[in-house]
């Protein structure tokens, strides 16, 4: 194994073959990062999402996708420009994955690309050790897919972070405000109906446990692009908890939970999760 890829493990506490694959994809995304941060990437490009809150911010769950906003909208943006960059980091550490643009369906301000290799593979490359049999029901191809907004909401506010590992780099991506604004864009916004990912409902617990203020500013031109208000609807803290509290009060908690369990370690700490309890702690929103 390689020696970076062993110390970057150092960090996971590993006790089944799920915490192998988030681990394994979580030091992958990593290693992209890291690719992307020897272009000029983050000059136009800002890294956002439950990846980046979980890298950068401590979340304590793991993440699957890789989410980007471009600094300033850019309808020709070129995602497939920046794939050399990747594909190098990937090989330098033994990494065998395809990166393709994928099609877009419809008019959509989100271009998007997906990593995809053999799951079985990178896990006995990362865990030499294992046996192979124990691995005969991992079927489907590790895949990590990351999308880039190429026509964001304006408002947000950036930070810049630096990593270690795999080597030295820094990444923009966006504050923690403005990551809250995009996550409470998530959870009224998403459009799954009564089936609200657990993951936003996550995320959104550990903002208000580590007293973060919503950047208004931009979740208000999110929601407007979103069509979810109205450009003159009056907006602010107040009115967003009404629109917090209305949502609570029609999620299936049950659904909601299944979906973040693969995510955490901690699933006792679920128990909790009622309308009940997210209305009563949004009244912290900041």
């Amino acid at each position: 194994m390689n020696n970076v890829i062993e110390q970057m493990l150092t960090k996971y506490e590993i006790k089944n073959t799920n915490d192998e694959i988030n681990a394994l994809k979580e030091i992958i995304q990593e290693i992209v990062l890291a690719g992307l941060s020897r272009s000029n990437f983050f000059d136009e490009v800002a890294f956002y999402g439950g990846t980046a809150l979980r890298i950068f911010y401590n979340l304590d769950r793991f993440s699957e996708d890789l989410d980007f906003a471009l600094i300033q909208p850019n309808k020709d943006f070129d995602l497939s420009k920046y794939f050399v960059y990747v594909k190098k980091e990937l090989k330098a550490y033994g990494i065998n994955l395809e990166i393709k643009t994928k099609q877009k369906n419809i008019d959509s301000n989100i271009t998007s690309a997906l990593l995809k290799g053999n799951t079985l593979e990178h896990i006995l490359k990362f865990f030499p050790n294992e046996e192979k049999h124990k691995y005969d029901h991992i079927l489907k191809d590790l895949k990590i897919k990351f999308e880039i907004d190429i026509n964001p909401a304006i408002g947000a506010t950036y930070d810049f972070k630096y990593k270690l590992l795999p080597n030295p780099h820094q990444i923009k991506l966006y504050d923690k405000e403005s990551l809250l604004a995009g996550k409470i864009h998530a959870i009224l916004c998403r459009g799954w109906k009564t089936r609200t990912k657990g993951r936003d409902l996550y995320d959104y617990i550990f903002f208000l446990a580590t007293d973060t203020k919503v950047n208004i500013e931009l979740l208000k031109n999110k929601l407007i692009e979103s069509k979810y208000i109205n450009k003159n609807d009056n907006f602010d803290i107040d009115n967003l908890k009404k629109l917090l509290i209305q949502k609570f009060n029609e999620i299936d908690y049950k659904e909601a939970k299944e979906d973040v369990m693969p995510f955490i370690k901690n699933i006792d700490s679920l128990n909790i999760w009622s309308k009940e309890f997210f209305v009563n702690i949004t009244q912290n929103l900041k």
